[in-house]
């Protein structure tokens, strides 16, 4: 086992929320819908709870003003309460303007509600790229510690191939970080091998070998992140979804649980703030 803690993460949004939906559910539907971010959450808490293991917790303000008795135990069972934006819209297609409003009422809902200040930032679907940089200098100028917002992939959705694959300084001159989800370079490619989709389809010993790897040979801590939605295989199921659409969000949730569960026992876990901004400022 690594001897490096690595940070465990959870985007607390509900099934319906994911970006790969948008063209499917619309916002004014959501509250039409069956919820289950709440009992899934709650769930992912006991989880952790069984485990010893202290997360960060990317919550959309939707969820915290609708589920407020959920922010107070994420703060009370001693994880990190983050931001993922109000209502998971994707930073391309916000203006600067607007991603600012976005943000500074998603964190004033969650500091009022958990009692704590809130560092991280997490963009929905990684959507800050080339084009958008401008909004890492928004999150510095309203009090933000640390993004975790840019995956150094190629993916048809999200990434920036060239980015660093580990913690860096996108702003020159101060101390906001990036903290990218790992992945393990292969050849001239970065792979993903830190959550999400990419654990369901991959054995689960691929993961455990990457983030050995990452952890013994490179000797960098890990990003790992889910959604609560991922250990819920009775969600309802949409209509009309496209072949990859449907491949992408279904694929093996009945057996998530159980890898989630070996992950924590073979790796030792924290929060962003603990593994990464602690750190930096004991060295």
């Amino acid at each position: 086992m690594s001897k490096l803690k690595n940070a465990m993460t959870v985007d607390v949004e509900d099934y319906f929320q994911v970006s790969a939906f948008e063209s499917h559910i619309s916002k004014n539907q959501w509250d039409t819908l069956p919820h289950r971010v709440d009992r899934n959450t709650h769930h992912v808490l006991d989880i952790f709870e069984k485990n010893g293991v202290k997360a960060t917790f990317f919550t959309l303000g939707w969820v915290a003003e609708r589920y407020p008795n959920l922010i107070r135990r994420i703060v009370a069972d001693g994880h990190e309460l983050a931001c993922h934006g109000y209502e998971h819209i994707r930073v391309t297609q916000q203006t600067p303007e607007q991603f600012r409003v976005d943000i500074v009422k998603t964190k004033q809902i969650l500091e009022e509600l958990g009692g704590c200040e809130v560092k991280g930032y997490r963009a929905a679907s990684y959507s800050i790229c080339k084009e958008n940089l401008w909004a890492l200098d928004i999150l510095q100028e309203e009090g933000f510690k640390y993004s975790s917002s840019i995956y150094p992939v190629k993916h048809d959705l999200y990434g920036i191939p060239d980015a660093p694959r580990f913690m860096y300084e996108p702003i020159k001159g101060n101390n906001f970080k990036e903290i990218p989800i790992t992945t393990l370079r292969f050849g001239n490619k970065n792979i993903p091998c830190g959550g999400g989709g990419f654990f369901r389809f991959y054995p689960y010993a691929f993961s455990k070998w990457a983030f050995n790897r990452v952890n013994n040979q490179e000797n960098q801590a890990g990003l790992f992140y889910f959604h609560p939605w991922e250990i819920d295989p009775e969600q309802p199921r949409q209509k009309g979804l496209g072949l990859k659409t449907r491949f992408r969000h279904y694929l093996n949730l009945n057996r998530m649980e159980h890898r989630l569960e070996q992950l924590l026992s073979d790796f030792e876990w924290d929060t962003m703030e603990n593994v990464f901004l602690n750190q930096v400022k004991k060295s």
